[in-house]
């Protein structure tokens, strides 16, 4: 092992480290790459991602792996801390020429051991549809480009949805998309649905149904990337202009914004719960946001520099009861509980939300999230209840301000007992913790819902002038002092998407929006390790495992404590190596 300091230098990469649960072990040979296993030169390239899917097959190795390397996509059997990797049978391998994979997604809801939907986001703005299992390729999206010209950004399946999925764009737009439906042979005309701060909302203006189903235009700069929340009825996203946003999905609300310490913001994730918000950015720290409150509750430093993965653990997250409790939810929402008990991370999220649903004595909690970023390094943070909660008693009544759609808390309640996404039934959490699943119950709405909404959404919000955004310029995505120049006028904590003059940043230091570095708690990382070569692009946690991957192009294991399997071969394996 590289030890955890002394007399070895500071750049030597870590191959294991330590918290409270015990050692956590890289797995050398449960290490996926390209076949050659050489590293893959970077330059110039988009970063390295990461899907998995669980096929649900009976063999108990459902597990599969995507991932992009450079122009290349490839699709293997996890094996985790089970088996070693064998590279040299690749499911499926794809070289795209003219243009590279930046993102993709699994939609978890229809994976078969037979079939398996993959969305994949390219640098020109296509999205392809593909199924690695039969090696078909069933449709492209924005084929001729004329809905975006711009790199995908960020690509989901909609949760609850067979067919409905979202794409972001270094343009700052968003676009809903149908996989039913086709893109046309001419450029889409837009409709107003509905304008807010800084945010549009268009319809696709058609005699017939064709994609894009909306447009999204939001803040300034890239759209670099968004997240579900657990339940799917809420948005996150963040942008170079350095702004979080959470909308409410189906009504297209903004519900709450928050602005960067400084730069463009790059990641975001959302807790188990729902209750949460973590981004990371150009300004080197992870920062916490209550989705309750609409306000910043921590930030915390132990990157060098961009933070490029924000992440919550749900197997570590821990909830100890103080006193017995009580379900206080209904019997549908008991039957719910009962029916995803069996996976610890659901368990987990049962217990937080009976947390916030007691009025009896609160149980304690502590939620486990990561980081990884340019400076190649991984830590790990505990977000505790002193931090959530500093100097209040048990039985405080806390005040809810810019919350949209929150109900008051009755007389006498903790003041949890606010709606939050996560909330109401707990949803089974996927293997990739990029995209949280939506409960089975919402399975067979989320579609119709959102539908519904587009159909009848000119005549029910179509109450403002319409607007056409200017082209932007703002293609230098993640440069350092980018952001700072271009954030867009304010006007008492509003943003304007009419008049885009230049404000001071200065100007939103200090407010609701953007506190001050002491205003709010700093976190230290429990732990922060240098664990490779390259920038750190890739962070998920599973059950038995961590896993990370760098610009290199290697998909690393890290075993769990008690969770490490000895392979004969690597017992040999010298130690400090990866």
């Amino acid at each position: 092992m590289a030890t955890e300091g002394g007399g070895k230098e500071m750049n030597e990469i870590k191959t294991q480290f330590t918290t409270r649960e015990g050692l956590y072990k890289l797995l050398p040979h449960s290490e996926y790459s390209r076949p050659n296993r050489v590293p893959f030169n970077s330059q110039g390239s988009n970063p390295v991602r990461v899907s998995f899917v669980n096929l649900n097959d009976q063999s108990g190795n459902g597990d599969r792996l995507c991932f992009n390397v450079g122009r290349e996509l490839y699709f293997y059997i996890y094996k985790g801390v089970r088996k070693a990797a064998d590279l040299s049978k690749p499911i499926d391998k794809r070289i795209y020429k003219g243009t590279q994979p930046t993102c993709h997604d699994f939609n978890h809801l229809t994976a078969t051991a037979e079939s398996v939907s993959l969305l994949v986001g390219f640098s020109a703005g296509q999205v392809q549809l593909i199924d690695p299992i039969k090696k078909e390729t069933s449709k492209l999206f924005n084929e001729e480009r004329l809905i975006d010209k711009s790199r995908v950004t960020c690509v989901k399946w909609v949760p609850g949805s067979e067919s409905l999925f979202l794409v972001a764009h270094s343009s700052g737009n968003m676009y809903l998309y149908n996989v039913e439906h086709t893109c046309g042979t001419t450029a889409p005309h837009y409709q107003l649905l509905k304008q807010g701060e800084s945010f549009a909302v268009h319809t696709c203006k058609s005699k017939s149904t064709r994609n894009p189903l909306l447009k999204w235009t939001v803040g300034e700069g890239a759209l670099n990337e968004f997240a579900f929340s657990p339940d799917g009825k809420f948005l996150a996203c963040v942008s170079q202009d350095g702004f979080l946003r959470v909308f409410s999905f189906d009504s297209v609300e903004l519900h709450g914004t928050m602005k960067s310490y400084f730069g463009g913001l790059l990641c975001v994730c959302w807790s188990p719960d729902g209750k949460y918000i973590v981004t990371g950015g150009e300004d080197d720290l992870v920062t916490v946001w209550s989705f309750v409150d609409c306000r910043v509750i921590a930030r915390g430093h132990g990157h060098k520099s961009w933070v490029s993965v924000v992440a919550f653990d749900p197997y570590t997250t821990s909830v100890e009861e103080s006193d017995p409790m009580e379900f206080s939810g209904s019997d549908e929402d008991f039957q719910d509980l009962l029916h995803f008990g069996r996976d610890r991370a659901n368990s987990t999220q049962s217990r937080l939300s009976k947390r916030n649903s007691t009025d009896s004595r609160p149980v304690s909690v502590t939620y486990r999230f990561g980081s990884v970023g340019q400076d190649t390094q991984l830590c790990l943070w505990d977000l505790t209840e002193d931090i959530l909660f500093p100097h209040q008693p048990l039985s405080r009544a806390r005040t809810h301000t810019n919350v949209m759609n929150a109900t008051s808390p009755p007389a006498g309640s903790n003041g949890n007992s606010v709606t939050t996404p996560g909330n109401s039934v707990p949803p089974p959490l996927p293997r990739s913790n990029s995209l949280p699943h939506s409960a089975v119950s919402n399975a067979g709405s989320k579609s119709s819902v959102m539908d519904g909404a587009i159909a009848s959404g000119v005549s029910k919000f179509a109450t403002l002038s319409l607007h056409d955004r200017k082209e932007r310029h703002h293609e230098k995505d993640h440069k350092r002092n980018h952001s700072m120049g271009h954030i867009s006028s304010k006007s008492s904590d509003k943003l304007n998407l009419v008049t885009k003059t230049k404000t001071d940043p200065a100007k939103t230091l200090g407010t609701p929006l953007c506190p001050r570095m002491e205003d709010v708690p700093l976190l230290e990382p429990l732990i922060c390790k240098k664990i490779a070569h390259e920038r750190l692009t890739v962070l998920i946690f599973l059950e038995d495992c961590i896993v990370t991957a760098c610009q290199e192009g290697f998909i690393c294991t890290w075993g769990r404590p008690g969770k490490v399997v000895i392979i004969a071969s690597q017992v040999s394996h010298p130690p400090g190596s990866i």
